[in-house]
């Protein structure tokens, strides 16, 4: 295989003119510059950038870790590897399917150097696990978590449910039914603790209708359209913990000839296309911007940097299902 000093050798050129024609610096003619690339293209010279990334101490990849690709995280990954892409990183994705052992091989990869950064979408292992990485290169997540050692591009989604609920209170809703995700995240605690207040807030009884917990697919906001149709005991709206669940109980009450809002108001939340696309009221949690302070948290460390964060916000982006 052809190295530097062979090339040089049959360009009669020095291995730092050769260096420079390859890394595209000046201080070389555009004479010398081209009879270095004919050689460099007759012997199919590639550089090894395992070789290079010893000698800079750095790989210039990423690794992201998500559970899959869809949604919302899918959003903020596409961003994240758009906006590292920008600055000359590559980003190699882990999809760990749920599995820890594959969000594990993603941290040996940054305590062996194979990778300079890990964004941790949603993480597998517990917080105390990942922790001790953090020496061998930055860490970053989007969930939600206060540690000194891993960053966090998290937003405290209490802000952003007492919106939601509190529009559908001024739209004259009362008997709100709540569809929460997994209650052992902080996000949902956030949600639950925004309902609380808001109940003792307006005097409102918690309790005055059935909610639902450990939901967020599509299939299941189907489910809560026939839960509707069954119980006695009906809300006036509903509340979910993302658009896909809202979108999927507006599509199943449109099938069961139900009528949104008249018979019950659909509150989704991140804004995702699929809420255009349906007229659903939702919440704009900006997923985007998440993902960009997420590189700049990771590009500021790596090159001692100081890039301000982009500000953060919650709106309501009200529609016609409220």
């Amino acid at each position: 295989m052809a190295n530097i000093q062979e090339i040089a050798k049959r360009a009669g050129v020095s291995s730092a003119t050769v260096s420079r024609v390859i890394n595209k610096r000046d201080y070389v003619s555009e004479e010398t510059r081209k009879r270095v690339q004919t050689v460099i293209d007759e012997l199919d010279y590639v550089p090894n950038l395992n070789a290079v990334s010893l000698k800079k101490g750095a790989t210039k990849l990423i690794g992201l870790v998500a559970p899959m690709f869809r949604d919302s995280p899918g959003i903020f990954m596409q961003n994240f590897t758009n906006a590292a892409q920008e600055h000359g990183y590559n980003v190699t994705l882990f999809m760990t399917n749920g599995k820890r052992d594959k969000e594990l091989e993603a941290l040996e990869m940054l305590r062996r150097k194979q990778i300079d950064a890990l964004v941790l979408v949603i993480r597998q292992n517990e917080w105390d696990v990942i922790e001790p990485y953090t020496k061998y290169g930055p860490i970053v997540t989007w969930q939600r978590i206060e540690h000194k050692k891993i960053a966090s591009v998290f937003m405290d989604q209490y802000e952003g449910y007492t919106l939601g609920l509190e529009h559908l209170y001024e739209r004259g809703y009362r008997r709100i039914c709540n569809i929460y995700g997994f209650t052992s995240g902080l996000n949902t605690q956030s949600r639950m603790q925004a309902y609380s207040d808001f109940c003792k807030r307006h005097n409102l009884n918690p309790h005055d209708v059935k909610h639902f917990y450990g939901m967020g697919t599509r299939a299941q906001g189907e489910e809560i359209v026939h839960f509707f149709k069954k119980t006695t005991n009906k809300p006036d709206a509903f509340f979910t913990p993302n658009d896909y669940l809202a979108a999927g109980i507006v599509s199943e009450a449109r099938r069961q000839e139900l009528r949104v809002p008249a018979d019950f108001a659909v509150c989704g939340f991140d804004d995702m296309e699929v809420a255009h696309l349906f007229d659903m009221t939702t919440i704009h949690y900006p997923v985007d911007k998440q993902a960009l302070n997420a590189f700049t948290i990771i590009h500021n460390t790596l090159k001692q940097a100081n890039q301000k964060l982009i500000p953060l916000k919650f709106h309501l982006v009200e529609r016609k299902t409220t």
